[in-house]
Order: structure tokens, then C-alpha cells, then sequence
């Protein structure tokens, strides 16, 4: 049985960039290539036995597309993929941010 870490790693060599930029697309004389924010992770192993197994996952948030216009190009953001974000990380930054300042106070 070949090494699992290895074959994962010989095929995850150029993913990341892949995966953060999609193909272009022509539509209607207009460029766009899509963007996301991406992650994943591998792993596997063995035991003294033989017993092997490996697995992997992960996920992406689109944050929007270039769009090219003629000589115009310009980033688009997918407003509900932010704000999916950007609420949460508001939320728990300024919580984080109101102890610091309560505890700074003491």
C-alpha cells in the first residue's frame, strides 16, 4: 500500500491557488473570475498491523469576482458571503474589546 500522506501530498501540491481562483468566464463579452476563501486539511495513518486509513475535508466561502470590462477590472464582493463573515467576527471582536477595556479599568 502506498504511503497516503504522500500520494495527498503529491495532489494538494498546486490546490490552494486553484481553489481560491476559479475559471474565467466569458459572458456577454464581460471577463469574470470568481474568488473564494478556502481550507482544507488531510491526514491518515497505520498501525503496527497494517490497519490504515486516511480522510480529508474542507470548505470555502465565495467572497466575490474580478470583472473585467474592456480595459476596466475591478473586485466585486459577494455582499452576503461578508456579511455572513463580517457579523460574527464584529460581534465576538467587540465583546473581546469590551472585557480588554473592563479590565483595563480595574
Amino acid at each position: 500500500m502506498p504511503n497516503i500522506a504522500l500520494e495527498l501530498g503529491k495532489q494538494s501540491a498546486s490546490f490552494g491557488v486553484k481553489s481560491a481562483y476559479g475559471d474565467q468566464q466569458d459572458v456577454d463579452g464581460v471577463r469574470i473570475i470568481p474568488v473564494a476563501l478556502t481550507w482544507s486539511g488531510f491526514g491518515g495513518g497505520s498501525d503496527e498491523a497494517g490497519n490504515g486509513g486516511g480522510g480529508g475535508g474542507g470548505w470555502a466561502i465565495p467572497l466575490g469576482a474580478y470583472i473585467r470590462r474592456g480595459d476596466d477590472l475591478r473586485f466585486e464582493p459577494n455582499i452576503i458571503a461578508l456579511l455572513t463573515v463580517a457579523v460574527p467576527f464584529v460581534f465576538f471582536a467587540g465583546r473581546a474589546l469590551s472585557r480588554v477595556i473592563r479590565t483595563l479599568k480595574k
